[in-house]
């Protein structure tokens, strides 16, 4: 008999084409990981493992806790559970924590919020042991400026400018609460935290205040692009190696 089961996940998206498994591409995220459920419970072919993520990082995004769900048929523990996938799974791919949870309980659908970060790294050396984690930026924005038009972009709005599908269908409206941006050293951090967000969306924001630390965005503008509702308007699309998402909120 199938029991439902809530995986804890962390990955380093470097070498993947995102979360989503893709017709001919073996190298993502939930195909990984549907690959060794399938080779534990001797699924069969026409009813194959089906591990529903709370959201669907890209290309080369990372994640120190992804959490997922599928409905499995085993007579291990929650522990052999996890012993069995971490034994077989890529050495950049590791389960956390495996918990039997309600027949009712799915990873994205129930989801309250999301928690990104992107790390940037400035200054004039080379950051060698964490350079598949940040982007690298030439010259140190206006941090203050940053703020400032961070603000104009909290709250509930229509994020239609920072969507990187320029044919969404769905509704682009979401609930962004709050963004931090700190800086500690050589290291930029922006996070944001939000009820959804769209695809590419937090790199499209992060790119976007970048510009506005570089002058070629104002931040009175910000409010100006989000009103917008068009892609074009917006700075660019940060790149990927910098985000990471840090928590799903239950």
């Amino acid at each position: 008999m199938k029991r439902n089961y809530k995986f804890l996940i962390s990955y380093d998206g470097t070498r993947y084409h995102g979360w989503e498994r893709q017709p001919g591409k073996d190298m993502t995220i939930q195909g990984k990981l549907e690959t060794v459920l399938g080779k534990m419970t001797g699924a069969p072919s026409d009813d194959p493992v089906n591990l529903i993520g709370a959201g669907r990082t890209d290309a080369g995004v990372h994640a120190r806790a992804m959490t997922a769900n599928a409905f499995l048929d085993t007579d291990m523990s929650e522990d052999e559970i996890r012993s069995y996938m971490n034994q077989y799974l890529p050495e950049d791919i590791s389960v956390m924590e495996v918990r039997a949870c309600s027949e009712r309980f799915h990873a994205r659908y129930n989801a309250l919020g999301k928690t990104y970060r992107y790390t940037c790294w400035i200054g004039p050396s080379k950051p060698v042991f964490d350079r598949k984690y940040v982007t690298i930026l030439e010259n140190r924005p206006d941090v203050e400026a940053m703020k400032e038009a961070a603000q104009l972009l909290v709250g509930t709005h229509d994020f239609k400018s920072f969507c990187g599908n320029t044919r969404m269908k769905k509704s682009t409206v979401r609930c962004v609460d709050t963004i931090n941006i700190e800086e500690n050293g050589n290291y930029l951090r922006l996070y944001f935290h939000g009820n959804g967000f769209l695809q590419n969306m937090v790199r499209i924001l992060t790119g976007t205040l970048l510009e506005v630390g570089y002058g070629n965005i104002s931040p009175v503008q910000v409010k100006e692009i989000l009103e917008a509702c068009d892609r074009q308007k917006a700075g660019p699309t940060a790149p990927p190696q910098g985000l990471c998402m840090m928590k799903v909120d239950y």
